[in-house]
Parts: structure tokens; C-alpha cells; sequence
């Protein structure tokens, strides 16, 4: 059997307990040897919006993922000018590791629904297969219609990963750290403390208590 490795990548900002599910989950169920986090540099999906510095996206990953012996962090992305693609991503990886291994890009529920509008669709089925992982909200029964005909061309190379139902979302911990209402239990204690330490999401250092 081929060595087969993770690559999860997000814009982390910042990292919680869903995207650590998820990504464990992905690992036993697809017998990954390794999952690499890669923080983006600049998604081009999130141009509307200020985003965290990628510094802080990326320290935040490496201390949510510390504890595992089977996660890595990459800066590829965060290194790499101009906007992040997944499509160069794993380009990227398949360079690095050979053509020998299966590569997998595990993403949520939301983002495979988008995916014909992502840049060089056609690359990245090329270089990898995605494992689609569930999320409170998302029909993936929607994913037949959204691909139309081009369905069987895809199929095949979609794996759907059904995870406990975690309804957690980067969006609602900053409106809480913002709005100072307590983060504890949604993410990583570590991170929750590197947020309140550098005053991120409009974070004040008297709402430690809020963790």
C-alpha cells in the first residue's frame, strides 16, 4: 500500500477544536501517515475581510498541534508570495514527497460544495484525492447537483468523512473574544492564551478570565 499523507490547509484564524477533529479523524480513517496544517498566506476567498497576520495564524497551529505526534505544520503558503492556492499547494507537496505516495486534502463541508470555482480544479484532482468532511449545516447530498456532468469525472476521487458534529467556527470565537465572552473549550487552552497575550480579535489583557 502507498504511503498516504494529509494536507489540511485553512486560514487558521485562528485554529480550533473543529479542524483538530476533523484532521485526526482523517488520519485514522484513511490510514494517513502524517497531517500537514498549512496556514494560508493571503486566501484569495477571503479578499472582504481582515485577516490575522500569518505569524500569529501560524505559531497559533503549531501550539494547537504540538501534542500530536502525527501533525506537522507547514509554512509553504505563509513563505510562498502572492495568493494561496490550494492547486499550488499540493503541487507543492507532491513535489516534495514523490510521486510514489497518495497525497489527500482534507477540507469541510462548505468548501468542497465551492470547489469548481476554485483555480486548476483539474491540477489538484491531478496530484491528490479531497476528503469532504462533514459540518452542522451542509447537505453534502448537494454535491451530485453541484458538479452536473461533470459528477462522474469527480467522483471518484471525493471522499466523503463523516466527523462528530462539532458547530464550531473561527467567525463566532473571534466575535466572542471581541465581544469578551468566554472561548474556554472551543479551542486549544494554549491558543486561547497566545490570543489574549497578543491582543488578537480585539482581545484585553484584564479578559484572560474569558478563556
Amino acid at each position: 500500500m502507498k504511503k498516504r499523507y494529509g494536507i489540511m490547509g485553512g486560514t487558521f484564524d485562528p485554529i480550533h477544536f473543529g479542524h483538530l477533529v476533523a484532521a485526526e479523524e482523517a488520519r485514522a480513517v484513511l490510514e494517513l501517515e502524517y497531517v500537514f496544517f498549512v496556514p494560508s498566506g493571503r486566501p484569495p476567498h477571503k479578499r472582504q475581510r481582515p485577516i490575522t497576520k500569518a505569524e500569529h495564524r501560524y505559531l497559533m497551529t503549531v501550539l494547537a498541534t504540538a501534542t500530536n505526534p502525527w501533525f506537522r505544520v507547514s509554512r509553504v503558503d505563509i513563505d510562498r508570495p502572492g495568493y494561496s492556492y490550494t492547486a499550488d499547494t499540493m503541487a507543492t507537496f507532491r513535489e516534495k514527497l514523490g510521486p510514489e505516495c497518495e497525497l489527500c486534502f482534507i477540507t469541510g463541508a462548505d468548501a468542497i460544495l465551492e470547489i469548481l470555482s476554485w483555480k486548476d480544479v483539474d491540477s489538484l484532482f491531478a496530484t491528490s484525492f479531497l476528503a469532504a468532511a462533514t459540518r452542522p449545516g451542509y447537505d453534502l447530498s448537494q454535491l451530485r447537483s453541484q458538479f452536473g456532468d461533470q459528477w462522474q469525472r469527480y467522483k471518484d476521487s471525493i471522499k466523503v468523512l463523516e466527523v462528530p458534529a462539532l458547530a464550531i467556527s473561527s467567525s463566532e470565537i473571534r466575535r466572542r473574544v471581541a465581544s469578551e465572552e468566554p472561548i474556554r473549550y472551543l479551542l486549544p487552552e494554549g491558543v486561547a492564551s497566545y490570543i489574549y497575550k497578543h491582543g488578537l480579535y480585539g482581545a484585553h489583557s484584564q479578559s484572560g478570565d474569558c478563556i
